[in-house]
């Protein structure tokens, strides 16, 4: 008796395209992360919204699509996927070539430090490398060397200049448990993002927004510390944004044409709105050689983080003081020399 001819294998539903796969193709978590890259990586995509590669950006698809926390990746790696599950991870794939836009945003969701944020397209999704300063340089309860300010806990008052989604904020707020945490943005939309995080981690009596331009909102109010990650993309490289990054508020990028309009402001400012023993936390990206340039005799302490190489400043209030006698004295000599 003849057999009968077997009934082709159901194509999974997902988008049609390079996503398609047939049923049973894929299994386990591995499996997903694996084709995921290959088909990141055919599609030239850009890594630079909270993941840096394909592969922890597959993983991060993945795990969210599965409502595990990253951090369970590994012990997950081998274990199955349902097919419902396959489905939605499958179409997340294509939304993510297709769109072009940063997971974060398809997601509404990134982790700074292992701590969820939401994000969306009113804000530029963060990716600061001051989260990663603030716990390895800022925290001196324990006695390690290098830390910037000896003791946490002294810390009262912070600053958090173009605060976006907030998260730098409510990080500062658990470095220095003590510290009221003033967050300064001028977009009103990125504020709302920012209310929603601080509101999610129940920070409202301790992280304050306002809604100005850099210092104008705060009046004479002082800081023992102020952070900022400042918009500081020059000209050029604005012309040469990635698709992924044109999804973001070209507010949050644009730096002018050397990358330093905002920065330079926030340099000139800051020394009046910081403690005697205050300083300054600022990320510039890879304008160090242009603002080392512009301000060739202010001191300049570099940090290093595990993805970085002086693309963020440390300076002390009395540093800025001495920057801005130089400046005074150059233009005009019989200016008495500032004090604190």
């Amino acid at each position: 008796m003849a057999s009968r001819a077997k009934t082709p294998a159901k194509r999974s539903r997902a988008a049609s395209g390079p996503t398609e796969v047939k049923s049973g193709e894929l299994v386990t978590l591995l499996d997903f992360v694996r084709f995921a890259v290959s088909r990141f990586v055919e599609a030239k995509l850009t890594f630079a919204h909270g993941t840096s590669d394909p592969v922890a950006e597959a993983a991060f698809i993945v795990c969210e699509t599965l409502h595990l926390h990253p951090d369970m990746f590994e012990t997950f790696a081998t274990a199955r996927v349902t097919a419902r599950e396959a489905k939605s991870i499958l179409d997340l794939i294509a939304r993510r070539i297709a769109s072009r836009k940063p997971t974060a945003y398809l997601l509404n969701k990134i982790y700074m430090r292992g701590l969820p944020f939401h994000v969306d397209e009113r804000v530029i999704v963060p990716r600061s490398y001051i989260g990663e300063l603030l716990d390895s340089h800022f925290d001196g309860r324990d006695g390690e060397p290098g830390a910037l300010i000896e003791d946490a806990n002294a810390v009262e008052s912070v600053l958090d200049l173009c605060t976006g989604s907030g998260c730098l904020a409510i990080l500062a707020s658990r470095t220095f448990p003590n510290a009221k945490v003033d967050a300064v943005d001028i977009s009103g939309e990125a504020l709302q993002v920012a209310a929603r995080n601080v509101a999610d981690y129940g920070l409202q009596d301790r992280v304050m927004l306002h809604r100005g331009d850099l210092f104008a909102p705060l009046g004479d109010k002082r800081y023992d510390l102020i952070i900022a990650n400042p918009p500081y993309v020059d000209a050029e490289g604005m012309a040469a944004l990635p698709r992924e990054c044109r999804s973001e508020p070209e507010l949050a990028f644009d730096g002018g044409a050397d990358g330093l309009e905002v920065i330079g402001r926030i340099l000139n400012e800051a020394r009046r709105h910081l403690t005697v023993e205050g300083g300054l936390l600022c990320e510039i990206g890879r304008c160090r050689p242009a603002l080392e340039a512009a301000y060739p005799l202010t001191e300049f302490l570099w940090l290093d983080t595990q993805d970085s190489e002086g693309e963020v400043f440390w300076i002390r209030r009395r540093s800025l003081n001495f920057q801005m006698n130089l400046k005074n004295s150059a233009a005009n000599p019989s200016k008495t020399v500032d004090r604190p």
